[in-house]
């Protein structure tokens, strides 16, 4: 997969009112109400105009600040007789006419293969520019370029950059075998990354995100790989007899923690990135697996049956100090740490699987999904997204919410039965 490149100018940017410490949403958020937030439908700068372009572009605005979550997306905008994009090309009057508290508005203009994209996000009550950026790229980068906007969005309203640019690793039997697939957290530009035809398991983006480790049956036996993501590059890291499964990677990217049963039973053990093993983590007669890093790479969580059913606990990164941190439901499942530390995702079976999430120390245990059955969640590199596999749609499919388990939707867009997601670094 070829990188890709955008060239990214600023036009202008103003912080808006907020004291630095604060968000702008903290600040101009009207009591609990959420802000109304237009789109604008983007005009052509220079040139013909294309509607496929701006229909393209409108629509992932919408999709993104949607399930964003600070602003409800008007459904219609405004016939505003202005279609300018610039501070004073426009009224806000018009808008503020609409109801809307913020406006997007963008525009493009197209050169052969090059695509050039200004967008702009305004404080309609006050009438001021929140922020101003330029982007070119390949006509094939308008989604991404799109994206990194949306990103700055959230970064100039909530103080935290978006993670809409970022990417969703997944198996999928589309082909017919469970592959592991690359596409854009939500669903568009799908690549095949493997070709085996065989069973591939559980992808786990290295912290660069230039990596993924997955588990694959190509020659037989659940081993572990290593893959380039951007060169294609592979290697077996972990092949020893028996199982070599649920890998995920420390936040040093230089150690990895996976099951394997190499010494009878499932164990956990920590591998560095080229296979040498470095430590054995639990001993002893239970099936131990699922091992996922706390943030700062001091503990991690972990699946056993050493009570008679399957419970996550916590230990040390060392292998010390192991506690039982689910004492709800006799069937939980495929833990994982969230970016900030301060939440557990996990699973559990209720007939099929909902996800919960509870706090490191076992309080707050709360259901997060209860249509379907829904597994394998895994954050967002800024904690505020989820994105998982869920059988509702009759079918396994990818999908995303927030963390508080509000605006799920599905973004599988192919045929074939897609899960174990996972949600890239940012790039």
């Amino acid at each position: 997969m070829k990188k890709i490149i955008l060239i990214i100018a600023l036009l202008a940017l103003f912080p808006g009112t907020a004291p630095a410490d604060q968000s702008y949403l903290e600040v101009t958020a009207p009591g609990n109400r959420q802000l109304q937030l237009a789109v604008a439908t983007p005009v052509p700068l220079s040139g013909s105009a294309n509607t496929g372009i701006a229909k393209d572009i409108s629509e992932l605005f919408r999709f993104d600040m949607t399930l964003a979550g600070p602003f409800t997306v008007m459904p219609t905008t405004p016939t505003d007789p202005k279609s300018g994009i610039r501070p004073g090309d426009f009224s806000f009057d018009v808008w503020k006419a609409a109801g809307a508290d913020l406006l997007i508005k963008s525009g493009y203009t197209l050169a052969g293969t090059t695509l050039t994209l200004e967008c702009r996000l305004y404080d309609v009550t006050r009438g001021q520019e929140l922020t101003a950026k330029r982007y070119s790229g390949s006509i094939t980068d308008m989604r991404r370029i799109a994206h990194t906007f949306s990103d700055e969005i959230m970064k100039v309203t909530t103080g935290v950059r978006g993670p809409f640019t970022g990417k969703i690793a997944f198996v999928s039997k589309r082909t017919g075998n469970k592959e592991i697939y690359l596409m854009d957290y939500d669903g568009y530009n799908v690549q095949r990354l493997t070709r085996n035809g065989s069973i591939n398991l559980n992808p786990d983006f290295s912290p660069s995100g230039k990596e993924l480790i997955y588990t694959s049956y190509k020659k037989g036996n659940p081993d572990l790989y290593r893959r380039g993501i951007f060169s294609g590059t592979e290697a077996r890291i972990a092949a020893h007899r028996g199982i070599n499964v649920t890998a995920a990677y420390a936040p040093d990217g230089n150690r990895i923690a996976l099951a394997m049963s190499k010494d009878g039973n499932s164990e956990i053990y920590i591998i560095n990135k080229d296979g040498r093993q470095l430590a054995r983590l639990t001993n002893n007669s239970a099936i131990d697996v699922s091992p996922a890093w706390s943030p700062d790479g001091r503990q991690i969580a972990f699946v056993s049956d050493r009570l008679g059913k399957p419970q996550v606990f916590v230990m040390n990164a060392d292998g010390s100090g192991v506690r039982r941190l689910t004492t709800s439901g006799a069937y939980n499942v495929s833990p994982r740490w969230s970016p900030k530390g301060d939440k557990i995702l996990y699973c559990r079976q209720m007939g099929g699987f909902q996800i919960f999430a509870i706090n490191p120390d076992g309080s707050g245990d709360t259901q997060l999904t209860s249509q379907g059955s829904n597994e394998h969640p895994r954050w967002s590199p800024d904690g505020r997204y989820i994105t998982f596999s869920s059988q509702r749609s009759g079918r396994d499919a990818i999908y995303v919410m927030r963390a508080d388990g509000s605006g799920q939707v599905m973004v599988s867009r192919g045929k074939g039965a897609d899960s174990h997601p996972t949600w890239s670094p940012r790039w």
